[in-house]
Parts: C-alpha cells; structure tokens; sequence
C-alpha cells in the first residue's frame, strides 16, 4: 500500500512528461499572461462579443495524446465588471459543447497574480461535440488587472474523449501573470 501511495505520483509526473506531450512556453498576444502548451501552437487573433462589446481574443492552440489544449486571451477596459464577463464566457462555453448540467463540477481557481472574482473558477464538464460526440472538458478562468488599465482575462481548456486529469493539472498549473 505504501509502495502503491509512494508510485503514485511518480506515475503522474511521468504521463505529463510523456513524449506525446512536448511542453514548451508560449507567449500570448496581448497579454502579460504566460502558458506552457503541450505542443507546437496553433494561433489566431479575432473580434468577439465579450460582455457585449467587441474584444480582440487571442488563441493559441494545438492537439497532442488525444487531446485539445488552449489559452485564450483578452483584455477588457477599466469600467467593464471582469467578473460578469468570465461568468458570460463560462456558460458560453459550457452551451457550446452542450454540457450536461448535472456534470458541472466547480471549483476557486486563481494562477499566480491572478484576481480573486468569484468566477475565477476551475471546471470539469461532460457534454457533446458539434458532431454529437461525447467530450470531456477541463477548464479555467481568471483575470488579472491589465498594465495599461482594464483587466486581462484569460480561458483555457483541454476538450478530449475522457477526462485527462494529469495533463490538464500540468496545463494549468503552468498559467499565471
């Protein structure tokens, strides 16, 4: 029992460190925010409808082990309530790979320097793909006040077959200001 207790953590460490998962820092646009993703990114800036009003959202992305794994990024301006906006983006998220709601476990989520807003929260949700496909999605929110004025926000996610705890907790774990 003890060996197994001991072996345990060992085990973890390794299956984050595998060779399907090549971590590597990745610089955000936009953001003081920095990531570790498990992969070469994939990335794209866009406009979107953050707490109504057009936000400039960085992405950047890839699939590795069976797995998509991604940071986004914003930066919304003094004035607008971050708090409202991760609580938006949040059930946005869950409506959009149709998540059963009954699935929905919550949890407090604050990276370093990140703020403490009652929707700076950690997911695990189990919904449907587009395709109709079973997804499970590990998530994180936070916010983070912006240098230059405003509040940086900051989403990432890890949508895969099964739930991937190890590789999800080494991904998050790496997200802070």
């Amino acid at each position: 029992m003890l060996r197994a207790a001991l072996t345990a953590p060992l085990l973890a460490g390794l299956l984050a460190c595998s060779p399907a998962l090549n971590w590597r820092d990745v610089a955000l646009a936009g953001s003081s925010a920095h990531a570790l993703l498990p992969c070469k990114a994939d990335r794209t800036t866009r406009s979107v409808p953050l707490g109504g009003a057009p936000t400039e959202l960085a992405v950047a992305g890839c699939d590795a082990a069976g797995a998509t794994f991604a940071v986004m990024t914003a930066t919304v301006p003094a004035g607008q309530a971050p708090d409202a906006v991760l609580a938006g983006w949040q059930q946005a998220t869950l409506a959009n790979m149709q998540a059963d709601a009954a699935s929905v476990q919550r949890s407090d989520y604050r990276p370093t320097g990140g703020l403490p807003l009652p929707h700076a929260q950690r997911i695990v949700a189990q919904g449907r793909r587009g395709d109709g496909r079973p997804v499970a999605a590990q998530a994180v929110w936070s916010a983070h006040a912006a240098p230059g004025g405003g509040t940086e926000l900051l989403h990432a996610v890890v949508y895969a077959d099964r739930p991937q705890p190890v590789a999800a907790q080494a991904f998050f774990d790496a997200l802070g200001w």
